[in-house]
């Protein structure tokens, strides 16, 4: 397939709305009110949701606050691949998400289920559109040794039907939401997607995205959009790697950088933030959180100065790879 520029989110810095969803913890609706409040009056105008996160409660808020602001203004995309039904006996929780809203989640990744779930997406978000669909999780760490049976599924149905959309004008664009770099290569090979939401797979501290994936993006003109740039909060002073417990030899990597951004007056979430958003394909980085004042810490954190020599120290240490593009050059 031939190179084509195909759309992309605008960035630097976006909004990702996992937390929002009561991720590990509730939210009450006035911290996440203020949360997007925060992040608009900071100039964010790319917003990323999902039907899984709550089920249904982070879509239920995006729409809330963003039905506020001239649709024209902000961008806005959610998932497709689980379709949620009417269950109380789940108490809401599902996975990570705790006291959502009373569904169960369903894995559909046919093309039926793209047009159920996009239409059940804009009921809860009150908006009569989405620019972005991602096809969600159509990867081994949510399906296991079957994923690529999955996987086909959700290429001769998901990518068919949002490829359709696409070209009627429906939605702007489409690409997948994983935390595998695999699926995403694949992907390339078999459609014709425009934007990926990686979550965790480029990072100060993990960069499988960078020596194939990123390569095939720039070639084919599609964009990458980077969610987990704190490698679930790591990277920023937590214990969670990948939503688990770190292991040592993650805290002794996370250590080393912080010991070499300390030396340089630098702060590890501003390197963090600016590493992932200096790459060519990378249109935007979507941290998420659940605190106002964390938001316009990260926009400031976004904007701060670094040396060039803390970016050659991590190269020549061997921390970064040689390849990997770095703020200023």
């Amino acid at each position: 397939m031939s190179a084509t520029q195909h759309y992309a989110p605008p960035g630097p810095l976006g909004f990702g709305g996992a937390p929002l969803g009561n991720m590990f913890e509730v939210v009450s609706e006035a911290d996440a009110a203020a949360t997007l409040e925060a992040a608009w009056d900071s100039g964010i105008r790319y917003f990323d949701t999902a039907p899984e996160y709550g089920p249904g409660i982070s879509e239920h808020r995006f729409g809330q606050a963003l039905r506020q602001h001239p649709r024209e203004e902000f961008v806005l995309s959610t998932k497709v691949g689980r379709l949620l039904r009417a269950d109380a006996s789940k108490g809401g929780q599902h996975g990570p998400f705790v006291k959502g809203l009373p569904f169960r989640v369903d894995y559909d990744y046919s093309a039926d289920g793209v047009r159920r779930s996009l239409e059940d997406s804009l009921q809860r978000l009150g908006l009569a559109s989405i620019d972005v669909v991602y096809i969600h999780d159509c990867a081994e760490d949510a399906h296991g040794e079957h994923w690529r049976e999955v996987f086909h599924t959700a290429m001769t149905g998901a990518a068919v039907a949002l490829t359709k959309l696409r070209e009627e004008g429906v939605i702007r664009g489409w690409g997948l939401g994983v935390n595998r770099v695999e699926p995403c290569v694949m992907a390339l090979e078999q459609a014709d997607p425009d934007v990926f939401l990686l979550a965790g797979r480029y990072s100060l501290l993990n960069q499988p995205a960078l020596d194939e994936f990123f390569p095939r993006c720039a070639e084919r003109g599609a964009h990458v959009v980077v969610g987990g740039p704190y490698n679930s909060g790591l990277i920023a002073g937590g214990k969670n790697f990948e939503y688990q417990p770190a292991s040592a030899d993650k805290i002794s990597a996370r250590d080393r950088l912080r010991a070499i951004a300390e030396q340089h007056g630098v702060d590890l979430r501003a390197a963090a933030l600016q590493f992932c958003a200096a790459h060519p394909v990378v249109c935007s980085v979507i941290p998420g959180t659940k605190n106002p004042a964390r938001v316009r810490e990260n926009v400031a954190l976004m904007a701060q100065s670094i040396p060039a020599d803390f970016w050659a120290e991590l190269k020549h240490e061997h921390v970064l790879p040689e390849a990997a593009p770095v703020p200023g050059g």
